[in-house]
């Protein structure tokens, strides 16, 4: 039986060292944070000054939160966004 090796990508290396995955990991979130935000959006329909309206901000805020560069989220008005889809804000710890 013949087993392929996988062979490592530029980014498997780069996953290597531990200041590159740490620096990652965090845009990375907050790309998701900011993508699910407007994906679901989307979904309902809603424009970014709907979205506003409903969560008692402003459209620049809203469009700030869907932005991957975005570090200064506010627990309430995540919890504010989400019970526009009637959701339930979660956090997840992990090692």
């Amino acid at each position: 039986m013949f087993i392929m090796k996988k062979t490592k990508t530029y980014m498997d290396k780069l996953m290597e060292n531990k200041e590159f995955r740490e620096k990652f990991d965090k845009k990375y979130q907050n790309l998701c944070i900011g993508e699910h935000i407007a994906r679901i959006r989307h979904q309902a329909k809603l424009t970014q000054a709907a979205l506003a309206e409903r969560t008692h901000t402003t459209k620049p805020a809203i469009s700030r939160y869907e932005n991957s560069d975005y570090k200064s989220y506010s627990m309430p008005l995540l919890n504010r966004i989400a019970e526009v889809w009637g959701a339930v804000l979660k956090i997840a710890l992990s090692q």
